[in-house]
């Protein structure tokens, strides 16, 4: 039993542990029938969350930014260390400083109603909650798309989950597929050693002229605010914002890597069929299409509407107030879940409060 259960680890899971501490809540390992108990749940079977996973050649130079934990500000690191090792050593450093009650690893299958609580089903035993607050991110929901033909591929086949570093490219025909940031760097460095072609479905926009990094954040808050309040699904980052001439996106034009073509419309055992009807060779296809909501767990709690999407009020679902979702939606960002966990917390323990009262 606890009064509030955590799902995640990540920055937004840590960030709503530290709130809650800072709330007077207590450890449910110790004091499980405490009114104001929490616990923290996490598959990862180390700190770091999806940081754990990220590819090899991810340095900490080009990552877009890792805000600091509430209460705890990052060390001097290295431009140069792979993020992967970087932002998981600075996690577990808050864990150990800030003493949370972290379970791991422990995977959730499914939250339930149960009677006026929630029944919280996972791979080691079963937790009743009064309230959740979801932190599961996006790393276990990547998009895979569907093509005709393409279990009849006979190359590699490979998701940005799944990428090490570009020297399994090596000498290959290369079809990199995807619009956003993380296909951008990808493609960037796989050109170096591989020939490659960059599918994506629309146009990629790049940003031109003046960028205020605190006025384009703000604006994209704002539309995604607008898009989960309304309860529709939220897109891309990269659908708010459109791509920016950063480094390694200059570098892939120099080297004509950004001539980019229309999806193609079938996969061959040894290529693709273009848009235009012609076929293209292909030794590789990396399917660097993103991720969605980790949020399979919650489906038997109904929380989706018609258009696929969660209605939200704040960091609350609408309709289920005792549930939060953060690093979610506008709250995705390492800033964003910083403040989401405070935000969660504080709904939270309001209600809790009321409750008692």
């Amino acid at each position: 039993m606890a009064a509030v259960v955590v799902i995640g680890a990540g920055q937004s899971g840590l960030s709503a542990g530290y709130h809650l501490r800072r709330r007077g809540f207590v450890s449910a390992l110790t004091d499980p029938d405490h009114p104001r108990s929490f616990v923290i749940l996490d598959a990862g079977d180390a700190p770091g969350g999806a940081w754990s996973h990220r590819w090899e050649s991810l340095r900490m130079a080009t990552v877009n930014g890792i805000f600091d934990l509430p209460g705890f500000p990052k060390p001097p690191l290295d431009p140069g260390e792979p993020s992967r090792t970087a932002v998981p050593r600075y996690f577990a450093d808050f864990e150990r400083a800030t003493g949370l009650p972290i379970v791991r690893p422990v995977r959730v299958s499914a939250v339930r109603r149960h009677d006026l609580d929630f029944a919280v089903e996972t791979d080691h035993g079963t937790w009743t909650a009064r309230a959740i607050i979801n932190a599961t991110g996006t790393w276990d929901n990547p998009v895979r798309p569907s093509y005709p033909g393409q279990e009849t591929f006979l190359g590699i086949q490979m998701h940005t989950r799944d990428y090490v570093s570009a020297e399994q490219f090596a000498g290959r025909r290369v079809a990199v597929v995807g619009g956003g940031i993380s296909a951008l760097q990808l493609l960037e460095e796989i050109s170096r050693v591989a020939a490659t072609h960059w599918y994506t479905r629309r146009e990629p926009v790049f940003r031109t002229g003046g960028f205020e990094p605190e006025v384009a954040g703000r604006e994209t808050i704002a539309k995604v605010v607008a898009d989960v309040e309304a309860g529709r699904p939220t897109g891309s980052v990269v659908s708010y914002t459109g791509l920016a001439w950063t480094p390694y996106a200059v570098a892939a034009r120099e080297r004509g890597a950004l001539d980019r073509r229309p999806m193609f419309t079938a996969i061959e055992p040894y290529g693709v069929r273009e848009a235009d009807g012609s076929f293209t060779s292909a030794d590789a296809i990396l399917w660097a299409t993103g991720f969605k909501a980790a949020l399979r767990h919650l489906d038997p709690l109904g929380l989706r509407n018609d258009l696929g999407g969660i209605r939200m009020d704040g960091t609350a679902v609408a309709d289920e107030p005792r549930v939060h979702l953060i690093g979610f939606g506008p709250s995705q960002s390492t800033v964003g879940a910083n403040r989401a966990g405070r935000e969660a917390v504080s709904a939270l323990a309001a209600r809790l409060d009321a409750a008692h009262a």
